[in-house]
């Protein structure tokens, strides 16, 4: 009887987090830049997301389709990550810093950025312990949650706005970008 519940628990789980607008995925069983690509592809509108890390080629090339849509992007992003992966490196982060319809800050001083989340269109909440990085989506033991409440994207939505309103451009830490100067 046991063992017929230790298989149970995690479908129980689903269902109720399914109940509950929630979709759970975890790496390395699940490609989550697979999930990630797929979130971002169906955007219309708008990406707001906070990344420590933002490096995964997948991910980054499915924002600069968005943006290439004319989807406004916003990135609020770690100063030690970002500086890591900087965009006078060149590659896909410096075109998508590129777009005029994305907009980038990092966090100027203090502890670590250390969110990894997005919302999409202000209608889905992805969250979770994995960076936007090959090793965080495909490798590493972490989850990805999704949601589809108001009540948490309105949550996330403040949250986001006043931190990158706090943010300090890209621009003004001397990296030159050709769009995204709002």
């Amino acid at each position: 009887m046991i063992g017929w519940l230790k298989f149970l628990a995690p479908l129980a789980l689903l269902i109720s987090a399914s109940a509950w607008g929630l979709e759970l995925h975890y790496a390395p069983r699940e490609n989550l830049a697979r999930i990630d690509c797929g979130l971002i592809d169906d955007s219309v509108d708008s990406v707001d997301m906070e990344a420590y890390v933002l490096s995964d080629q997948s991910v980054i090339a499915a924002l600069i389709a968005a943006a290439d849509r004319g989807v406004v992007i916003r990135l609020y992003l770690d100063k030690g990550q970002f500086s890591r992966h900087d965009p006078a490196r060149g590659g896909l982060i410096e075109e998508l810093l590129g777009y005029p319809n994305v907009f980038a800050r990092v966090k100027g001083r203090g502890v670590l950025m250390h969110l990894k989340a997005y919302v999409v269109d202000r209608r889905v909440l992805r969250t979770g312990s994995g960076n936007f990085s090959r090793p965080g989506l495909a490798d590493q033991d972490n989850d990805l949650v999704i949601f589809d409440d108001a009540e948490a994207i309105a949550n996330f939505e403040a949250n986001f706005d006043a931190i990158f309103a706090r943010g300090t451009n890209v621009e003004a830490m001397g990296t030159k970008v050709a769009g995204g100067r709002r």
